[in-house]
Formats: C-alpha cells, structure tokens, sequence
C-alpha cells in the first residue's frame, strides 16, 4: 500500500501562522525521508487564527525548496473562487519550481457567508456540477496548453518546466465529484473523513462513468486515492486517547464551532471518556470518521479500506492536538505498511 499526507497548517494554541508553517514544512521534509508517495496542503478560509492553510499556490512553493523528490500538490484548490487561468498559471509556475512532481488536486467548498462575499464567490449557482466541470476541464486545458486552434485561449501559454506537467486530480466527498471525475477521464480522491458513508458509492460512481479523457493528463483507465483520519500510537489505547481530539472537534463542529481543536484531556472530557478503540476488523457496512490503533491495528485497517473500494493508496488527515504526536503516527505508519525509506 501507499501512504500520502494532506496537511492543513493548525495553528498551534497560543501560536502563531509561522509556526503552523513551520510545522507543515517538517512534516512534509519526514513524509519524503519515511518514503510517502505526496504531500499535499489544504484551502481553508478566514479561519486563519486555527488554520493557516489559507493558499495552497503559496505555501507549495516554500514546499518545493525544502524537499527534493515527493510529489508536492493542493488538498485541493477550491475552483469556486478562482479564474482556471489563474490557477493555471499558478500550477505552472510550481512544476517550474518542482520539475515534474506537482499534483493540481481540483475541488470546490463554500466557506462562511462572510468569507465567500470577501473572496467574491457567489453562492448561488444554477448548474453547479456543470460550471464546476467546465472549469475543471479548462484548468486542464491552460496547464497542457490543449486549446484547439482558433480557440480564443489558444494563444495563451503558462510557465512551465520541461519535465511532466502538473498531474490533474479532481477531490471530492460525493458522488457527484466522483461522477465528474469520471466523465472527465481524471483521477479521483475522495475526501472520508468529511463524508465516509459515501467513500463506496462515490468510487462505484466514479468507475461507472469513467471515460478515456479526450484531456490530456488522464490515466488510462480509473485510479484513485481515499484520504482518511488516522491516528496510530504505540497500542490500540493511546492511540484512542489520542483520538479524542478529532472526535470532540466534530462534535464542536456540529454544535457550530468551526475549527476550533481541544487538548487530549479537553477533548476526553468532553466527550465523557476515552473513545472505544477502533475495532481491528470493521463490519462490511462500517467506515468511521476516524481511525485509529497501533500500528498492526492500523496496517489492517486500511487494507479492509482499501479493498473495499479498490484503492491502494491511502491519504493519511489527522486531528491532533500535538505536532509531535502527529509526525509519530506518520513514522509508525510508514513502518506498518513498509514504506521504502528515501
């Protein structure tokens, strides 16, 4: 199996922007040295005082001089906001940056009223599936340089290296981006820890519609990556203790509070105890928001996964509320699945 990282820059309590950054670039310097396949950033706005991965453009380039070989991408950049040349251009400057190792994952999400009228994204759209389609499928276009002749882009060109151009990839938790991830001929991420009841229907979705894209940069036939909560600990108990965190961050989040991430014992007494361990085997109808065990535990876990929707890569989120802790569970889960390390 192959591990890959979606990071999204928490700023630590009582720390700044800085050091979240800072956080992110040792985090992605250890993915490359355990042998993780990418290292991907998230867009979340105006909540920059809990998260700073705010700009995924920005924070990919600082990425790409403090790592040499690991795939470098957007968890996802969310096309709703922005004009696809745009980020077209931005995408090409990165793969001149980091020749041949950008992923351009694509997604969309609204974010509070107050930060889309700020952004200036309007959040009524008739045809949302059909709008967002189209600009998928014109980033594509700008970053491979595909418009016909005669076309009113077709004299418009992006920096770029000489290497393999930004690899597309559409991210998505429903089945509707997995439907247009297929009829695109793209590969697909989907997102379980937003909406795990959809991970099996999304990918049957997706393999149901998939077409040979007439764009460039598709695959041949369907392949696909699932990102997943995950949190691994030395035993099945310490790493339910650590689980706490995530799980009391989604309770807040159905109350309303946004972002917002306790301590392990904050998060414990909010939730009256120490969650259940994740059960090492897991019903055919089961799929939690989160995982979590020791490293053998763990290794099972996203096998059973895995096969259930024909991937055999994982994206490995977590919620944490220690930085340390995180980049333990990303060394302990390289070693149970035996990454090859760099």
């Amino acid at each position: 199996m192959k591990l890959s990282v979606v990071d999204l820059s928490p700023v630590p309590e009582g720390g700044t922007a800085t050091e979240a950054y800072g956080n992110t670039v040792e985090a992605a310097r250890q993915a490359e040295a355990l042998g993780y396949s990418r290292f991907w950033v998230a867009e979340h706005h105006g909540m920059g005082n809990v998260l700073a991965g705010t700009t995924p453009e920005v924070l990919l380039g600082h990425l790409a001089a403090e790592t040499d070989a690991i795939r470098l991408g957007s968890g996802a950049v969310l096309l709703n906001h922005y004009s696809p040349f745009k980020v077209a251009e931005q995408f090409g400057a990165l793969d001149a940056l980091a020749p041949g190792r950008i992923d351009a994952g694509l997604g969309r999400a609204n974010g509070s009223p107050a930060a889309d009228r700020a952004l200036g994204t309007s959040r009524q759209v008739q045809d949302p599936d059909g709008d967002h389609s189209e600009k998928i499928e014109s980033v594509v276009s700008h970053l491979y340089e595909d418009f016909p002749d005669g076309h009113a882009y077709a004299d418009l060109s992006v920096p770029r290296s000489d290497a393999e151009p930004p690899v597309p990839w559409v991210l998505g938790s429903s089945p509707s981006s997995a439907s247009i991830a297929g009829e695109l001929g793209l590969r697909y991420c989907f997102a379980a820890f937003i909406r795990p009841q959809f991970a099996v229907p999304a990918f049957e979705e997706y393999r149901r519609s998939f077409e040979e894209s007439a764009l460039p940069g598709g695959p041949d036939e369907p392949e696909g990556i699932v990102a997943a909560n995950v949190i691994c600990a030395d035993s099945d108990e310490e790493a339910a203790r650590l689980r706490a965190v995530a799980e009391a961050s989604y309770a807040r989040l159905r109350r309303g509070e946004v972002g917002t991430r306790p301590s392990v014992e904050e998060a414990i007494d909010e939730l009256g105890g120490v969650p259940d361990p994740t059960p090492s085997t897991l019903d055919a109808d089961e799929w939690p928001r989160a995982i979590s065990g020791s490293p053998e535990t763990v290794s099972g876990l996203l096998d059973q996964l895995g096969d259930r929707i024909g991937v055999d890569e994982v994206m490995i989120q977590h919620v944490v509320a220690d930085h340390d802790d995180g980049l333990r569970s990303h060394e302990l889960l390289a070693d149970a699945v035996g990454l090859d390390a760099r």
